[in-house]
C-alpha cells in the first residue's frame, strides 16, 4: 500500500486532536474544521463540539482508546493533551503523558496514520546557570536532572524522537514552544499570572519568552499543513525579565527568598498551592531559558502576530473585571 503524504494538496483529511478541551486545542480545531474532518479527544471531560465533530472522553493509555481509531480513518494526529504537574500526582501524570503517548504511537503505526504532531514544552531543556544564551534544537534535555516533576515531559519527548527516526512514515513533528499565554489558557504559568499576587525570587530576574495562544495555534496548523518532520523550537525573538512580566500582567510582586533552596517549596506547601509557586518551576524563576526559534520560522514561514503587550493585556483586563 502506498503511504499517504499528509499536509500536501487540498484533500480533506481526518485529524485527531487530543487534549481537545484546552484553549490551545480549541483554537487549533477552529482553524482545521472548515477544511478538514476533526475528531476530538480529551482525558478530562467530553468536549462540547460542533455537531459534525465527534468527541470522546478517553484515557489514551487505556484499551478503549483504540475504538477512536477503529471508528475513524485517521490521517493525522495533533497530540496536545498532557497532564501538568499541578493537575495530578506523579504516577497519574506518567500514565497519562508517557504511557498514553506510547499507546498513541502504537495505534498510529497499526492504523497507518500518516502524520503526528507532538506539542511539547521548552521546560525539557532544564533551567540552569550554565545554559547558553540561545538554546537550539540540538541542546540536551536536562530537565529531569533539575526536578523529578518533569521526568514525564522528557520521556514523552524521547518517545516522539524515537518514532521520528525509527518510523519516518509517521512524519513526526515535535514542537517545543516557550511559555504559551492568553485567554483561557490553564497551564501553570498562565494560572500564576492570572492571580493578583505572583512570587518573584529575590536577586533573580530571568529573561523569559512568551507566545500568544493564537500564534501557537497558527504554528501547529502550519506544521500540519506544510508537513516538515523534525524537532522545532517555537518562540518569538523578543523576551522580557520575569519580574517585568509579572508587573505587566497586573500582578503584585511577592518577594521570596531563594535561600535556603527548600524555602520556596516550603512556602508552596504552606499555601497548599503548587500553582501559586509551582515547585518544578523554581529554577525557571532563577535562570533564563531562551529559545532560538529561527528554524521553525524559516521552515514554516511563521511569525507571531501578537506583541508582548497584547499577551499581557488580557491578564490585566481579567483582573480589572474581577475588581468590578
Amino acid at each position: 500500500m502506498a503511504q499517504r503524504k499528509p499536509g500536501t494538496g487540498g484533500a480533506r483529511k481526518t485529524v485527531l486532536v487530543t487534549g481537545a478541551g484546552g484553549s490551545l486545542a480549541q483554537r487549533v480545531i477552529a482553524r482545521l474544521h472548515p477544511h478538514h474532518n476533526v475528531v476530538a479527544a480529551d482525558f478530562r471531560r467530553r468536549v462540547e463540539t460542533d455537531a459534525d465533530i465527534p468527541s470522546y472522553l478517553v484515557q489514551l493509555y487505556k484499551r478503549t482508546f483504540e475504538d477512536v481509531f477503529a471508528a475513524h480513518k485517521i490521517d493525522a494526529v495533533i497530540h496536545i493533551g498532557r497532564m501538568f504537574p499541578h493537575e495530578r500526582n506523579r504516577a497519574q501524570r506518567y500514565n497519562a503523558n508517557v504511557m498514553g503517548t506510547r499507546r498513541l504511537f502504537d495505534l498510529c503505526r497499526k492504523y497507518q496514520v500518516g502524520q503526528v504532531i507532538v506539542h511539547s514544552t521548552y521546560f525539557v531543556y532544564g533551567a540552569t546557570a550554565w545554559n547558553p544564551a540561545l538554546i537550539d534544537e540540538d541542546a540536551p534535555l536536562k530537565a529531569s536532572e533539575v526536578t523529578q516533576d518533569l521526568v514525564d515531559s522528557v520521556e514523552l519527548e524521547s518517545l516522539a524522537n524515537i518514532q521520528l527516526w525509527r518510523h519516518p512514515e509517521l512524519h513526526v513533528t515535535v514542537l517545543r514552544p516557550c511559555n504559551v499565554l492568553g485567554p483561557d489558557v490553564r497551564n501553570s504559568l498562565s494560572i500564576l499570572l492570572s492571580n493578583r499576587f505572583a512570587p518573584v525570587l529575590l536577586g533573580f530576574a530571568p529573561l523569559m519568552q512568551f507566545v500568544h495562544v493564537d500564534d501557537m495555534a497558527e504554528a501547529i496548523v502550519l506544521a500540519f499543513e506544510k508537513n516538515h518532520p523534525g524537532i522545532y523550537n517555537v518562540a518569538p525573538a523578543d523576551y522580557i525579565p520575569y519580574p517585568d512580566a509579572v508587573r505587566e500582567c497586573g500582578c503584585h510582586r511577592v518577594p521570596v527568598l531563594s535561600v535556603p533552596p527548600l524555602l520556596p517549596r516550603a512556602i508552596s506547601r504552606v499555601l497548599n498551592s503548587n500553582v501559586f509557586f509551582p515547585p518544578y518551576l523554581i529554577n525557571y524563576f532563577k535562570y533564563p531559558v531562551i529559545l532560538d526559534g529561527r528554524l521553525f520560522g524559516k521552515t514554516f514561514g511563521w511569525k507571531p502576530r501578537h506583541t508582548l503587550n497584547d499577551i499581557f493585556a488580557s491578564y490585566r483586563r481579567q483582573k480589572q473585571r474581577a475588581a468590578g
